[in-house]
């Protein structure tokens, strides 16, 4: 057994069944990707006297290892040649830390385990008796990876509740990694309070074994916002939920989930059922689709397969609702860049589109062999110079929705119009924006869709990022507004826009106009009155203080808030005449506006509400007057 990220000198002890001769090779392989969250890779050079690997002899000899690089596998392994036998029954040992236990400045010297919790996690040894490097099958050592000292206490509950309507609320008790655990005190009690808490409610709950404990049948007596306590009375420490809204009567909830990325941890490929594992029960995810890209090379037959088993599998109503998709990359031409896009399935064992095949590899052939109720079309990245969306060709019956942002980076406009999260890199050779690909430029061209935001990514496009110096940021998280968490509602709720986008916790929005909620499209027919006055109206909720919410009108700032709260509601007219703001009409399309409201928390994070748009349909707005200029010259 071992503690999540233990710094110590690990043995593993091999005892053989028939004698090893001379020259003996063995090759140890940790099953390592060398990421931050992997075990630490160790060195071999025996005067490092820390992170260092060697073998010892039954006699206590030492045997240091080299470097061997194998083909297809991101770090090393690691092979030792033996110097002399060692008889059946005997034991060689290999060792990963350092000879010596301290440094000098006190310090635990040695080698760093993985940062996350693993049942039997494997080590394998390869032995090639015969010394020419035929490695065959390998022995493995297992070993539980557990959670570390009690850290952090975190608390999962809705975002939205109604008014003395009940709900269950679960508590994880994690160590600094995220990792569950019970490793605490002996007698360490938490106690559960929230604001208006009654009398008789009163709650110490004990670290129990698993990690996790679920308390049920919570609810809030009066409308406002709120955040579950938990008070650790041992230390002091205290842990708040993310904010809760409680309506007096309210048909919908707030879903969390991700549409695009994947697990640090966990590849979402290979390891298709830990990752929507993880999502589901560590990232405490509602929904979540997958990503992989269309080529074959990325993506073979087979994982499309396991992955679309996986996903019918884990698909869970009232409980994770998961979705087929893949990402695709088209064509890049001077007048029409299709850019990068995510396809999202409505239903499962649906077809991998590849761009190589002649049916998909154009946007248009796919639009053409799909209906705009079984496929969502989600363009992303779409300001990544080289990997724009110029969205000349928009198509609103698929392209429902837009990643405005993802881990690296936000497209809702350039830095100099006041992109807060701008895709650069700190290389010349890495990936900048481009305004081409600008959100903001395609909604004042009437591209009408809403906001979703996309996570980590290290696959096709992304690919060379972790190695280069391109920024990143935060895995972001999307909020869907639906009627139930099932499949089919939120599919539904994406299709009519009723989501947004954060980048990654779970602040709370609202957002209308006239009563009409984001993603909405109205128009002064039905209510003339927008033509002289829009009442715009919102709240949040944040996990912070907010430090500004800006209100977009036409692709320029029409308010900012400071509020300086965590809770703020606010209500604004807009009376300019709305004939005097509006874009004009184009064809057969009317003339409109939109707006949109971003939210920027002190700790850094944004969060975006999606846009509602005005139509004026009553009246043709007058086309604008020539100047009249001075006749010069004879006559």
């Amino acid at each position: 057994m071992a503690l999540a990220g233990a710094v110590s000198t690990w043995k593993f002890s091999y005892t053989t069944s028939s004698s090893l001769p001379k020259g003996t090779r063995l090759k140890f392989d940790l099953l390592s990707r060398g990421r931050d969250v992997d075990w630490e890779c160790p060195q071999v050079n025996p005067k490092e006297k820390t992170n260092l690997i060697w073998a010892e002899l039954p006699d206590g000899k030492p045997v240091y290892a080299k470097l061997l690089e194998v083909d297809e596998q991101i770090t090393p392994s690691f092979e030792f040649t033996l110097p002399s036998e060692v008889k059946a029954g005997d034991t060689l040992a290999i060792f990963m830390g350092s000879p010596d236990s301290k440094n000098e400045d006190g310090k635990k010297k040695g080698n760093r385990a993985q940062t996350h919790i693993q049942r039997r996690r494997p080590f394998y040894l390869y032995i090639d008796p015969k010394g020419k490097g035929d490695y065959r099958e390998p022995e493995i050592f297992t070993l539980d990876v557990r959670g570390n000292v009690l850290k952090n206490i975190r608390i999962i509950a809705p975002s939205m509740v109604s008014k003395n309507k009940r709900f269950d609320v679960i508590i994880r008790f994690e160590d600094i990694f995220g990792n569950l655990s019970s490793n605490a005190p002996e007698g360490t009690l938490v106690e559960v309070s929230y604001e208006h808490l009654r009398e008789n409610l009163n709650w110490k709950l004990f670290v129990p074994e698993t990690g996790f404990i679920n308390v049920p049948n919570l609810y809030f007596n009066e409308p406002g916002v709120y955040k579950i306590q938990l008070l650790n009375l041992q230390s002091g420490d205290k842990f708040f939920s993310a904010p809760i809204k409680c309506f007096p009567d309210n048909d919908k909830s707030l879903y969390w989930g991700l549409l695009h990325g994947e697990s640090e941890r966990f590849d979402s490929l290979e390891n298709i059922e830990t990752c929507l594992r993880h999502f589901r029960d560590e990232k405490n995810c509602q929904f979540y689709a997958t990503s992989s890209f269309e080529s074959s090379e990325e993506t073979s037959n087979e994982h499309w397969k396991s992955i679309s088993t996986q996903v019918g599998e884990f698909n869970e109503d009232f409980r994770f609702s998961t979705f087929l998709g893949m990402q695709w990359f088209g064509d890049s031409e001077e007048e029409d860049e299709e850019g990068l896009r995510q396809f999202i399935y409505a239903k499962d064992n649906k077809p991998i589109l590849r761009k190589k095949d002649s049916k998909s590899n154009a946007l248009k052939k796919i639009y053409k062999g799909h209906n705009p109720k079984e496929l969502i079309s989600v363009p992303s990245f779409s300001m990544a110079k080289g990997f724009e969306t110029t969205f000349s060709e928009f198509t609103p019956e698929f392209e429902r929705v837009v990643e405005i942002y993802n881990a690296w980076g936000c497209s809702e406009c350039t830095e100099k119009e006041g992109n807060l999260r701008p895709i650069r890199s700190e290389d010349r050779k890495g990936v900048f924006e481009s305004d081409k690909g600008s959100i903001r430029k395609a909604l004042n061209s009437n591209c009408r869709f809403g906001f979703v935001s996309g996570g980590l990514d290290d696959r096709g496009i992304f690919n060379e990022f972790y190695e280069s110096e391109q920024v990143q940021y935060s895995p972001g998280l999307t909020g869907i507004i639906a009627i139930e968490q099932t499949r089919e509602a939120l599919f539904q709720a994406l299709y009519n826009r009723s989501c947004y986008a954060t980048t990654g916790p779970r602040i709370i929005i609202g957002f209308s106009i006239a009563g009409f909620f984001m993603g909405s499209e109205i128009n002064t027919k039905a209510k003339p009155g927008l033509s002289y006055n829009r009442h715009i109206t919102g709240y949040i909720a944040g996990t912070d203080v907010i430090k500004e919410v800006t209100i977009i009108r036409n692709g320029t700032v029409f308010q900012k808030i400071q509020p300086k709260t965590a809770h703020y509601e606010f209500a604004i007219d807009d009376s300019e005449a709305l004939s005097k703001i509006a874009f004009r009409a184009v064809g057969e399309k009317p003339a409109f506006a939109y707006y949109y409201i971003r939210v920027e928390q002190e700790d850094g994070h944004i969060a975006w509400a999606s846009p509602i748009w005005i139509d004026i349909t009553d009246a043709p707005v007058p086309a604008p007057q020539p100047k009249k200029t001075k006749k010069t010259g004879k006559g």
